[in-house]
């Protein structure tokens, strides 16, 4: 029986975040396996408590003694977020580059868990033997630093893994896109392509870092009050355009926001940002005129805990903001984050703020290539098969749609938890069906969507909560008035509202004696309906009820 090559992404195919894509070889009982990435994405308002989402690693965690190692990509949160959660379940090898390295250690410490004997540093461009799969780092470029293809070398041909990427011929920091290599792997043959589909809508290229800074510093360079520049910290080479825009209008820069100040260590720990000048110190930064400073912080998505948002609440301990300051959004507009992104623009501009923006002005450019950067990428590559991954299920079609018109001989398309079978067959397809889904991440707990801390929350966000406590005498009658707690109700007169309320439980009682746990049972269960049908009479909401018996 041959030896089979299987594709199997169990997170970012069908949704933009929560990246985990398997790859496995070997005889159809025994694969071996090497995941690459492992993503989280972020929770919205639908899910109250819940900041972190990340893929069911269930399959693979039945599989784990054949599991050879994690390779990461970059440093992402879409691609690492979920590692310090979900290793413990998997207790192997961690493949990264210096500065995903830095990163990983800091989230596995957080954790108080010691990393160190199973992550191993790849030099950039290096490789790892995992037999029997060969990987090869290929340098490119993306919005952080050190990006990376993977070469996966088997017996059965070569997969060219793109992990997140765009051709940006000055990106600044780190090196350009190893075009010269992914030629030479096009030339000895690709299988199969697994490939970034974000941007796959927008016509030409996605632009480069260094048009930003040019535009940025012609922008900084008419302002004459206090700048305030936000961004996503991981975009070093943006954090690089800030100090040198600042340096250059004559100003000093303050970094703001927990994440800032921990990319910009793991940076410089890792020889980035060598000839930049010395942020200063919030606090000290007070200190300095107006048009002398510039602040450079997080929350460019509108964050409710974000440095930005808290700045415009002037909440913010250290950073003080007023008319004729400006503000520059640095960052793209993450679809599904318009609503809050938009309230905070008119908090600030109602305030007689200056707000830039990409709307307004260049000041930002993608991480992801549009069609003429994947036209490139095709054209290096010359993939028999195409799988997208990394994006929405429209993305992905069209995706599908441009790797025909690419004149790729099979392009599949596929959804988290599809297994493709790559080789051996007439052409890849998708042959089987994996467990997926996803965990959430309440408190530091993983649960299901369905799970009941889930549920009772969302219930009581949008219904509220009634407590009752009744006392029991020995003899099983009630004994006296109850006692009522109730958050979140529309109450409008208080005490009718108590006084209604404990007239129902008073007649709802009356007709039980509590001697057994049966009964006990009955008159919780008549007393939740009572209540719960009483306060939607009074209030339209049925609350999330719970009934205590005390026995005196």
């Amino acid at each position: 029986m041959k030896d089979e090559l299987l594709f199997c992404p169990l997170g970012g195919s069908g949704e933009i975040g929560m990246n985990m894509n398997l790859f496995g070889y070997g005889q159809p009982s025994n694969h071996k396996w090497i995941m690459v990435d492992i993503g989280v994405t972020f929770a919205d308002d639908t899910i109250p408590g819940v900041d972190l989402i990340y893929p069911d690693p269930g399959f693979i965690v039945e599989r784990k003694d054949n599991l050879l190692g994690i390779v990461l990509t970059h440093a992402h949160e879409d691609h690492i977020g979920a590692i310090a959660h979900l290793w413990p379940k998997l207790k192997c090898k961690i493949f990264a580059t210096p500065f995903t390295a830095v990163l990983i250690i800091e989230k596995f410490k957080e954790k108080q868990i010691d990393i160190i004997n199973d992550l191993q540093i790849v030099e950039l461009n290096g490789s790892v033997n995992l037999e029997p799969f060969q990987i090869e780092y290929i340098t490119l470029t993306h919005s952080i630093l050190e990006p990376n293809g993977l070469r996966i070398k088997t017996p059965a041909g070569v997969i060219l893994h793109t992990g997140d990427w765009k051709v940006d011929p000055n990106p600044l920091i780190g090196e350009n896109i190893n075009e010269k290599r992914l030629k030479e792997i096009g030339n000895e043959g690709v299988l199969a392509m697994i490939c970034d589909s974000t941007n796959v809508f927008s016509a030409g290229r996605s632009g480069s870092e260094l048009d930003v800074r040019k535009n940025m510093l012609n922008v900084m360079s008419r302002l004459k009050k206090r700048i305030i520049i936000t961004s996503f910290a991981s975009n070093v080479a943006r954090m690089e355009t800030a100090f040198y825009c600042a340096e250059q209008t004559g100003r000093q820069i303050s970094l703001v926001g927990r994440s800032m100040h921990r990319i910009y260590k793991a940076a410089r720990q890792c020889g980035y940002l060598k000839n930049t000048i010395e942020p200063i110190d919030p606090r000290e930064a007070k200190n300095f005129s107006r048009e002398k400073i510039v602040y450079l912080c997080t929350g460019s998505q509108g964050e409710p805990m974000g440095a930005m948002m808290r700045i415009s609440s002037y909440v913010h301990p250290d950073v003080y903001i007023e008319n004729g300051d400006a503000v520059i959004f640095s960052s793209k507009i993450i679809p599904g984050n318009e609503k809050k992104l938009y309230k905070l623009h008119n908090q600030l501009v109602k305030d007689g703020i200056e707000v830039i923006s990409e709307e307004t002005e260049f000041v930002h450019v993608s991480g992801h290539p549009n069609r003429e950067d994947l036209k490139d990428m095709y054209q290096w590559v010359k993939p028999k098969c195409v799988i997208p991954v990394h994006g929405e299920h429209r993305h992905m079609i069209e995706h599908i749609n441009f790797a025909k018109e690419m004149q790729v001989p099979h392009p599949v398309q596929v959804e988290n938890g599809d297994i493709v079978k790559l080789f051996p067959g007439e052409k890849p397809e998708v042959y089987d069906k994996a467990p997926s889904g996803r965990l959430y991440l309440d408190g530091n707990v993983s649960v299901d969507p369905d799970s009941q801390s889930i549920k009772d929350r969302k219930n009581i966000s949008a219904n509220g909560y009634l407590e009752v406590t009744l006392m029991i005498t020995q003899k099983g009658n009630i004994h006296s008035n109850p006692v009522l707690s109730f958050r979140g109700l529309p109450v409008d007169d208080r005490d009718e509202f108590v006084y209604g309320l404990e007239d129902e439980i008073e007649k709802t009682s009356r007709s039980f004696r509590v001697g057994s746990r049966q009964q006990e049972h009955n008159l919780i269960d008549a007393l939740k309906t009572a209540c719960r049908k009483f306060s939607k009479e009074k209030t339209g909401k049925k609350p999330f009820t719970n009934i205590n018996l005390v026995r005196i």
